[in-house]
């Protein structure tokens, strides 16, 4: 994802300056492409760049990159901005914000709700948090990633953005595992999916994942956009923020179960629409 905001934003005219990666030959093999430095620590990107954009797994990595000892975005930071893209709890959100001006920078989450395609052609999805200031000093940036801006969405305060990307994950993992169920009873019941996938698109069965992944499940086509490793650390965002408010969300957490158990088989690597594999007649993981 990372790779494809840095080559839209270098086909935008952009000085793509630095990239990092923890792979460090991804990092060499995509600053050859675009011509920029890559870099061998974290503390060389801040140095490179006024901006820096981050993309990582999960709160850990986050945490990792803006660590408050050794090796760090923060080594140098005064002045900087950060752009945090990473699908990972409000807390740390804020906590990297935390961080960043105790170093004297500045930092924004920019929660993407897109595709890995979408990062290329620059139709994610952003929706923003952090300080007006912030959001308002980096709009150049997020533009010509976000469709001219129409697909642009400042939230709020720092975490509001987090906790709206995790709600929109929550409800999109619920749909693909009841798309999964229906579309595997389906074939049990010998019925044509084709069928099954026009009528429920012509009917309240319809959602935008019966769009991205009934095909992809019928034909057991799971190459990785979004994985099912991702999907049930995303669902689990959510059930603590639900906890925390002291609500009990039973879809919420079935979808979760059924995505560790897709993990736990094996296929947690696999595309979100692999969650059929534990759903249709015949299928199954290790």
């Amino acid at each position: 994802m990372g790779a494809n905001m840095a080559r839209r934003l270098k086909s935008k005219g952009f000085a793509v300056t630095a990239v990092y990666d923890a792979r460090r030959e991804s990092a060499e093999t995509l600053a050859g492409e675009i011509g920029a430095k890559a870099c061998g620590t974290l503390a060389e990107v801040t140095a490179a760049a006024d901006v820096v954009i981050t993309v990582v797994t999960d709160d850990t990595a986050q945490l990792g990159v803006f660590s408050e000892t050794g090796d760090s975005l923060l080594n140098g930071a005064r002045g900087k901005t950060f752009i945090n893209c990473a699908t990972i709890s409000p807390a740390t959100h804020v906590e990297v914000e935390r961080r960043a001006e105790a170093a004297g920078a500045h930092s924004l989450e920019a929660c993407m709700a897109s595709s890995i395609s979408q990062a290329l052609a620059g139709t994610l999805y952003l929706m923003c948090g952090g300080k007006k200031e912030v959001f308002d000093s980096v709009q150049d940036i997020l533009l010509p990633l976000s469709d001219d801006g129409k697909l642009l969405r400042y939230i709020g305060g720092t975490g509001q953005a987090a906790q709206v990307k995790a709600l929109v994950n929550m409800v999109m993992n619920i749909n693909t595992a009841g798309l999964a169920e229906g579309l595997g009873l389906a074939s049990s019941l010998g019925l044509d999916l084709k069928m099954v996938m026009e009528v429920f698109s012509q009917t309240g069965a319809n959602s935008r994942v019966l769009a991205t992944d009934g095909e992809d499940m019928m034909n057991r086509d799971h190459a990785c956009y979004f994985s099912g490793a991702h999907a049930a650390k995303d669902s689990g965002i959510a059930l603590k923020l639900a906890q925390q408010q002291g609500l009990h969300l039973p879809l919420a957490a079935a979808t979760k179960a059924q995505y560790d158990k897709m993990v736990a088989s094996g296929l947690g690597e696999l595309d979100k629409s692999g969650i059929a594999e534990l759903t249709f007649p015949g299928r199954g993981g290790k």
